[in-house]
């Protein structure tokens, strides 16, 4: 193996920023939605749920954009199964496949919590930059995530 290419020190601060702003931003964001019985990972699925044509989506699919294994997805279901937010439907045209459902109870709660998710992230994250930062932000990492969902 040939000898890495070290980060140089603007690259290393630039990397370390970006790691601390994630893991900060997503453990705010998470305690926030906690007051409503919710984790960030709850509201992910809720959010893809609600904006999906019936609010279900093939159990895989959900996986796949959610960025999680199929089991532990499977997992995450469940408990939100148990809490009435989602329920499980079979394919009718595929035997193997399992659709995520919106429930009632979920769509009345994403609903309910969506304004105070946005007020987070608003006031962590978008109020604390300008436009023009926004901006760049979405040029820079946009490649980023084209080039990264290409290696699933």
């Amino acid at each position: 193996m040939r000898e890495p290419r070290w980060l140089s020190p603007a690259e290393q601060r630039a990397w370390r920023t970006h790691l601390a702003v994630h893991k900060l931003l997503m453990h705010r964001l998470d305690r926030e939605l906690h007051a409503h019985s919710l984790s960030l990972n709850d509201y992910e699925i809720l959010v893809n749920l609600s904006e999906s044509p019936g609010r279900r989506m093939r159990m895989s699919e959900l996986a796949d954009v959610t960025i999680q294994s199929r089991s532990r997805l499977s997992h995450q279901i469940s408990r939100m199964e148990a809490k009435g937010l989602v329920t499980r439907e079979d394919c009718r045209d595929d035997r193997r496949g399992t659709y995520a459902v919106l429930t009632d109870e979920g769509w009345e709660t994403i609903q309910r919590v969506a304004p105070y998710h946005v007020k987070g992230v608003r006031e962590h994250f978008v109020d604390r930059l300008t436009d023009d930062q926004l901006e760049a932000i979405e040029a820079a990492y946009a490649p980023i995530v084209e080039h990264l969902k290409k290696l699933r």
